[in-house]
Protein backbone atom coordinates (compact mmCIF):
# COMPACT_ATOMS: atom_id res chain seq x y z
CA UNK A 1 0.00 0.00 0.00
CA UNK A 2 1.71 3.12 -1.22
CA UNK A 3 0.79 6.36 0.43
CA UNK A 4 2.01 8.59 -2.40
CA UNK A 5 1.21 6.40 -5.41
CA UNK A 6 -2.04 6.83 -7.28
CA UNK A 7 -4.39 4.03 -8.02
CA UNK A 8 -5.09 3.33 -11.69
CA UNK A 9 -8.69 3.34 -12.83
CA UNK A 10 -10.27 0.02 -13.67
CA UNK A 11 -10.83 -0.75 -17.34
CA UNK A 12 -13.62 -2.98 -18.52
CA UNK A 13 -14.06 -4.49 -21.95
CA UNK A 14 -17.80 -3.90 -22.17
CA UNK A 15 -19.27 -3.70 -25.66
CA UNK A 16 -22.91 -2.71 -26.08
CA UNK A 17 -25.11 -5.32 -27.72
CA UNK A 18 -26.64 -3.14 -30.45
CA UNK A 19 -23.79 -0.68 -31.08
CA UNK A 20 -22.75 -0.47 -34.74
CA UNK A 21 -19.33 1.14 -34.96
CA UNK A 22 -15.66 0.86 -34.15
CA UNK A 23 -14.29 0.81 -30.64
CA UNK A 24 -16.21 1.56 -27.51
CA UNK A 25 -18.72 4.43 -27.47
CA UNK A 26 -17.86 4.95 -23.80
CA UNK A 27 -14.14 5.53 -24.32
CA UNK A 28 -13.16 8.94 -22.99
CA UNK A 29 -10.45 10.38 -25.18
CA UNK A 30 -9.58 13.91 -26.19
CA UNK A 31 -9.63 14.53 -29.92
CA UNK A 32 -6.06 15.90 -29.96
CA UNK A 33 -4.44 13.10 -27.92
CA UNK A 34 -3.15 11.40 -31.08
CA UNK A 35 -1.13 14.49 -32.01
CA UNK A 36 0.42 15.27 -28.60
CA UNK A 37 3.58 13.84 -27.14
CA UNK A 38 2.86 15.08 -23.62
CA UNK A 39 -0.12 12.77 -23.13
CA UNK A 40 0.70 9.35 -21.78
CA UNK A 41 1.98 7.49 -18.77
CA UNK A 42 4.62 10.08 -17.82
CA UNK A 43 4.53 10.03 -14.06
CA UNK A 44 7.16 12.54 -13.08
CA UNK A 45 6.91 16.29 -13.52
CA UNK A 46 10.38 16.70 -15.04
CA UNK A 47 9.61 14.29 -17.89
CA UNK A 48 6.30 16.04 -18.60
CA UNK A 49 8.05 19.42 -18.69
CA UNK A 50 10.83 18.11 -20.96
CA UNK A 51 8.27 16.60 -23.35
CA UNK A 52 6.34 19.88 -23.48
CA UNK A 53 9.52 21.86 -24.24
CA UNK A 54 10.51 19.39 -26.99
CA UNK A 55 7.03 19.63 -28.49
CA UNK A 56 7.27 23.42 -28.44
CA UNK A 57 10.72 23.36 -30.12
CA UNK A 58 9.70 20.98 -32.89
CA UNK A 59 6.28 22.48 -33.59
CA UNK A 60 5.91 23.22 -37.32
CA UNK A 61 3.49 26.07 -36.59
CA UNK A 62 5.77 29.04 -35.92
CA UNK A 63 2.84 31.45 -35.53
CA UNK A 64 1.61 29.47 -32.51
CA UNK A 65 5.06 29.62 -30.90
CA UNK A 66 5.26 33.37 -31.48
CA UNK A 67 1.75 33.82 -30.05
CA UNK A 68 2.68 31.88 -26.91
CA UNK A 69 5.80 34.00 -26.40
CA UNK A 70 3.83 37.24 -26.81
CA UNK A 71 1.19 36.07 -24.32
CA UNK A 72 3.87 35.13 -21.77
CA UNK A 73 5.63 38.49 -22.23
CA UNK A 74 2.37 40.41 -21.70
CA UNK A 75 1.54 38.39 -18.59
CA UNK A 76 5.01 39.00 -17.12
CA UNK A 77 4.68 42.71 -17.88
CA UNK A 78 1.28 42.85 -16.16
CA UNK A 79 2.66 40.95 -13.16
CA UNK A 80 5.51 43.45 -12.84
CA UNK A 81 2.99 46.31 -12.99
CA UNK A 82 0.81 44.73 -10.30
CA UNK A 83 3.65 44.17 -7.84
CA UNK A 84 4.91 47.73 -8.34
CA UNK A 85 8.23 46.91 -9.99
CA UNK A 86 10.09 49.96 -11.32
CA UNK A 87 9.62 49.51 -15.09
CA UNK A 88 11.73 52.57 -15.97
CA UNK A 89 14.82 50.34 -16.30
CA UNK A 90 13.30 48.85 -19.48
CA UNK A 91 12.61 52.23 -21.11
CA UNK A 92 15.74 54.43 -21.47
CA UNK A 93 15.22 58.20 -21.40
Amino acid sequence: MGLLSRRKNKKFSYTPRYYKGEGSPYEIKHKFDDFRTTVGDNKNLKQKFNNAVEELKHNPDEAANRRILIIVAVLVFLFLLIIGFDLSIFFPN
